[in-house]
Order: C-alpha cells, then structure tokens, then sequence
C-alpha cells in the first residue's frame, strides 16, 4: 500500500526541529558580524538587554519555523502529472514541478538529520541552476514511495485516491533494495583514495619543497658572524634528511587525508536495480540517496589510470542534464573502484549494451606542435622575459627547466598519444588523459547541436574541429579529418531530427 500523495501532505512532525536549525543557519549566516561584536565585547554588553534580545531571536526563529513548518505541503496532481509544493511564512509561494521534466530525485541525510531520524529529498530538474524543491525533513519509507512516483518509468495505471502500489510491487521494491547488485567494498575505496588525485598532492608537495629549499637558500647566506656562532651546531646532512623526511611526511598526510575524505564521501556504496533505473546510496556521516534513469544519462565517463589498471579498479562518472558548467560540476554522479565487470553491469543497464568503439579519428601531428608551444614555449620565452629585464636573479632557478621541460612534453606527448575519437553507430566515445585515460560516451540521439570549424590555412590540409553539445556538456575533438568529420555530422544531424528519445 502506497501513501497516497493526491492529498496535500506535511513533513514528518519532527520536522519543527529541521525548521529551527536551518532558520537558525540563515540568521546566523546573516547576522554573525554582530554575534562576533557581542562575543568579544561581552563585557561591556549590558547583560539583561543581551540575554533578552538573544531570547527574542530564538523566540523569533522559533516562531518562524513553526509557520514554515504549517505552511509547508507538497501533494501529486496526477491529472495535470505536476509535483505540486507550496512554502512560505507571510507570502505563501506555490511551485509546479511537471513530472516529465524532472531530472534526478536525491534522498540526503545530513548529520544533524540522522540524529533526529529524518531525511531530506530534493528534486532537481533539467535546465536549472538550483533544486526545484526540497523537503527537509520526511520519513525514509515515504522518501522513498515519493521518490518512486517522481520517477515512475511507466504511466501512472491507477486514479486519484487508489491504489497506486501493489502488493507484487511493494515486495519487488523491498527485494531490489535489500538485495544491491553492486556494493562497492572498504577496499576498493581505500585503493581509490590512495590512486586518486595525484595532481593536489604533487602540487602540494611542490609548494612545500619550494618553501623549505628558499628557507634554507636564505639560511645560507646569513653573516659570517651567525655562521661561526651557531653553523658548527648544525649538521647539514641533519638538515637535509629532516627536509626529505618532512617531504616523505608531508606525502603519507596528504594520502591519508585523501583516503579518508574517500571513505568518509563514499562509505557503503550499494547500487540496485529500480525497475529500469538505478539506486544509488552512499555517505558515512552525509548519507546520500539518488535515482539515475538510463534514458535521462548524457554523457558516461570511464576513467582509471596505471595503478588503479594494476589494482583491478575503474572509476565512473555519470552526467545528466545541467544548466551550465558550475551546476555541472556539482551534479556529476561518480561510482568510484568498480571492477571490470560491474563496470559492465552498469553500462549494460545504461545502455542496453556495452559501448563498442568504431572508427578511430586522432588528430593531426600539428596538434602536438601547437601544445608544446602553449605549454612549455611561452613559458620558456616568460622565463627569459622576466629574467633579462625584470628579476635577473630568476635565472639562479634555471635548474629547473631541464625537468620542466622534460615532464611537460612527457606529458603532451601521452595526452596527443591518447587523443582519440572513436565513431561507432550507436556511440561516440571520445579518449583522451595522460595519466588518467577517460573515456567519455555519448550517444548520438543526446546530442543538441553540432559546432564544427576549420581555419583556412588548414583547409589545404582537410583538418578540422568538431564540438558534441549535450545537456550534459560538450565534447570536443580539434584537428580531426575533416571530411569524416563532416560525413559523420550529417548523419548525426539526421539521427537527431528523426530520433523520439525521451531524455529530457
């Protein structure tokens, strides 16, 4: 037996208390220069007048998230298929959310939720730079019945005021969620953070290596006078194995660091099938509840590098439909330490099939000419630019350019290597990374224009660019041949206009 979500419903009673604190959050946030003013001049606040204006306050607040608290209902129209929400204190708004158009239904759990035993649901629909609505505090069984008809994938079979769940159905959804067919293990996430984001440590690493080599330049060239006073007590090899061990420390902290914010992000990851789609929960602290629709997915990322290829892992990340890059960013849904095949299960569901990569175009030799010119010429020409008529004392560091240069074009080198854009005629998949290789899939039915270019000193050379425009973001390919290219996109346009995908 189903809720029955046609009649206006409030949130769990307890949610009075969700109200308090997140109305308490917003005057905080809004009012903390005076919070800060009377914690450090305590003592020349008069403290009736202080006691009583914080008891007003909390009187105030109180008051205001009881009204939210009654002011707050949500309810199904299933005549007109919208997901109706009104809120406000004085002003009451109301908020129409057409079923069709809803994107991803998220089921949250802050830690202050968890203590009170309640759970958040927001709704996200595509084109938006914001949550359409959220229901701050709602049992977990009704989250999830509500969650169910958001994101129902069949038409609603039954009327206002009916039965709207069977009992076979209840059972299966009960077995679904009981039962995850993936459930990424401790494990596979403590290889994940130890594998993952090298490019924050390594970065990390260089700033502090910077420091402590300056700090000691400067400690060598102190006075004689300090050199003979003190120098005979200081061991230089002491001080270069402190500096190596601080390094070696710094390291292991930064990998530690990572792995917990891994674990702690994406503690006990289940994933199950939902009739169609797939459930995703995870969180320690912040438990976090998703469904993904196979036919609302835009673009598929598969990405891992060396170590993780050794260690049996992969990561994936999926994007739906967004608003523009910030909201893009945030609504990405990632899957980290799959295996092989539950890297399969997962694209199978998504796509009926597992992506197989078609025709190759990689780009133009000149591709690589034109990167190592960005990337390690104007470099080089800043470098001698600021040396000879800025800071002459800059070429002290010139050491460091063999090994710039050296990494640098390692690193285009790899990059231009695994640039590639496989054509196939379900997918498109476009490969690219130098130390992490990505994959990203697409297909051609989720694609809404088509950006190509081609700048005439390259049309001698039948070169050219092309650019993918999803809701989910673009995919771009520079210096391909062009007249694939244009071959391809005439298909591809055709696809587009004949296709009836319902991914919006």
């Amino acid at each position: 037996m189903g809720a029955d979500f046609s009649q206006p419903q409030r949130q769990s009673s307890i949610g009075i208390l969700v109200m308090f604190f997140y109305t308490l959050q917003q005057y905080a946030r809004a009012l903390w220069p005076m919070i800060v003013i009377w914690i450090f001049k305590f003592d020349e606040v008069n403290k009736l007048y202080f006691f009583l204006g914080m008891l007003t306050v909390f009187v105030s607040i109180g008051v205001i998230s009881y009204l939210k608290y009654l002011n707050f209902t949500f309810f199904l129209d299933t005549e007109n298929d919208e997901f109706i929400i009104t809120e406000g204190v004085f002003n009451k708004t109301k908020t129409a959310i057409q079923l069709r158009k809803i994107q991803q239904v998220n089921i949250n759990q802050s830690f202050i939720q968890k203590l009170i035993g309640v759970y958040e649901l927001d709704v996200d629909t595509a084109g938006s730079n914001k949550k359409e609505g959220a229901i701050k505090a709602i049992s977990h069984e009704l989250a999830l019945d509500l969650k169910f008809r958001l994101l129902e994938n069949e038409e609603l079979r039954t009327t206002i005021g009916t039965e709207t769940t069977s009992l076979e159905e209840t059972e299966q959804k009960l077995f679904e969620a009981a039962h995850p067919f993936i459930k990424i293990s401790f494990l596979s996430l403590l290889k994940v953070g130890i594998t993952s984001n090298y490019g924050r440590s390594i970065a990390l690493l260089v700033i502090f290596f910077s420091t402590i080599y300056e700090n000691f330049q400067n400690f060598g060239d102190e006075s004689k006078v300090y050199e003979e006073k003190v120098g005979s007590y200081i061991d230089k090899n002491l001080v270069l194995q402190t500096i190596l061990t601080s390094i070696i420390l710094l390291f292991v902290v930064v990998l530690v660091v990572n792995v917990i914010r891994t674990v702690f992000k994406y503690y006990d990851y289940k994933i199950t099938r939902q009739k169609g789609s797939l459930l995703l929960s995870f969180g320690l602290l912040n438990t976090k509840s998703t469904i993904i629709k196979p036919e609302k997915v835009q673009i598929t990322t598969v990405k891992r590098n060396y170590f993780q290829k050794r260690m049996g892992i992969l990561e994936l990340k999926i994007k739906q439909a967004t608003s523009g890059e910030t909201e893009e960013r945030k609504s990405i849904i990632e899957i980290p330490g799959c295996s092989e095949a539950e890297r399969d299960s997962i694209l199978r569901l998504l796509f009926h099939q597992i992506p197989e990569k078609g025709v190759m175009l990689q780009p133009n030799f000149r591709k690589l000419i034109f990167s190592v010119f960005l990337s390690i010429g104007l470099t080089l020409f800043g470098f001698l630019g600021i040396g000879y008529w800025l800071e002459p004392i800059i070429f002290e560091y010139s050491y460091v350019v063999p090994v710039y240069v050296v990494v640098i074009g390692l690193i285009q080198y790899f990059k231009f290597k695994n640039n590639r854009l496989f054509i196939h005629e379900n997918f498109i998949i476009k490969q690219s990374g130098a130390w992490d290789i990505s994959n990203d899939i697409i297909e051609p039915s989720k694609i809404q224009a088509i950006t190509t270019s081609q700048l005439f000193w390259h049309k001698k050379l039948n070169i050219g660019s092309i650019t993918l425009h999803t809701a989910g973001g673009n995919i771009a390919f520079q210096l391909a041949n062009y007249s694939i290219v244009k071959q391809q996109v005439n298909l591809w346009l055709y696809e587009i206009e004949t296709s009836d995908s319902n991914w919006m």
